[in-house]
């Protein structure tokens, strides 16, 4: 959702910058899909004229939003932006990028658990209101998720 945002205001200059971030966030804060849907209409009606590649924007990757709206305000907040998946992505590609093949699974398998555990070390700031979120996602998803 933040890339989206942020692909969103950079074309935008300063002088409207403010409104036009405050109707977007009507969108993206929106408590329900079509809360969110009539948000981006108005939206549209609003800022077409000046910005029309934006709304067409979030009208073509709707179908990507929509899911994000289905959580509840806690859950949005702790997966709003992907940076920790970016992170853990490229460092085990940058770790895995050396090792040209594997003996078995298991061992490739050994390697990424090593991996991810060294990079968690690293990991200092915790993601804000997560017991509120990690309390939704045991909601949600019942047994998968370990209290």
């Amino acid at each position: 959702m933040v890339h989206m945002v942020r692909n969103s205001v950079k074309y935008v200059p300063y002088k409207d910058g403010k409104a036009f971030a405050a109707d977007l966030k009507e969108i993206y804060l929106a408590p329900s899909a079509d809360a969110a849907a009539s948000a981006l209409e108005r939206f549209t009606e609003k800022w077409d004229r000046k910005y029309p590649a934006i709304s067409k924007s979030w009208q073509s990757r709707w179908s990507e939003v929509i899911p994000f709206l289905k959580f509840s305000p806690e859950i949005r907040r702790a997966i709003y932006t992907t940076n920790a998946i970016e992170s853990i992505n490229y460092n085990l590609q940058r770790n895995l990028k050396t090792r040209q093949s594997f003996p078995n699974d298991e061992s490739a398998m050994k390697l990424v658990f090593m991996i991810l555990r060294r990079i968690s070390k690293k990991w200092t700031m915790p993601i804000r209101n997560w017991g509120e979120a990690l309390h939704q996602f045991s909601v949600i998803y019942g047994n998968r998720v370990p209290l």
